[in-house]
Formats: structure tokens, sequence, C-alpha cells
């Protein structure tokens, strides 16, 4: 998975795997928005709540202001929401 994070000029943090790009949109598949919760963690809720599962969406990039990579902690956590095969964590237990 190529697992990447925008930022909209909504304010929007937007974690996602991304399927193509090009100078004027980038192709977004399994969006996921960051939302704060009162404990202090964050959780993640799709982005667009009626779109088909597994659809392309197609993101201009007036609408965006930058886009990085995800924490690997962050892509983890997003490929075990998406992966059909559960995976162990990463990080050896002491």
């Amino acid at each position: 998975m190529n697992v990447k994070v925008l930022r909209m000029n909504t304010g929007e943090e937007v974690i996602f795997t991304l399927i193509e790009e090009d100078d004027t949109s980038i192709q977004v598949q399994n969006p996921l928005v960051a939302v704060p919760s009162p404990q202090g963690q964050v959780g993640f809720v799709p982005w667009s709540y009626l779109s088909k599962e597994d659809e392309v969406i197609s993101v201009p990039r007036e609408y965006i202001v930058y886009v990085i990579d995800a924490r690997d902690e962050i892509v983890e956590n997003y490929e075990k929401i998406f992966s059909p095969i559960q995976t162990t964590s990463k990080k050896l237990i002491l």
C-alpha cells in the first residue's frame, strides 16, 4: 500500500491509499479522516460515508494544501483496517 496523508484547504487531514496523481488531481482510495477523541487519542472515520467500498475518488489539487507520508504507527493502523489478512504489531515486546 502507498499510504499518504493530505491536508485539505478546509483543515481536514485525510489518510488514504494513493492510486495515481498528475498535475491537476490525486486519485485516492479508502480515505479516512482523523478525528480526535475526548481522551486525546485519534480515531478514523470514512471521509465519504456515501461512496461505494473501494471507490477511487479524484481530488483536485486546488483543494489540497499538502501531501505527506504518514507516521509508521498510523500506517500500521490504517493497513490493519483495510487488510484482509490480520498481522501482528511490528513493535517488539520487551
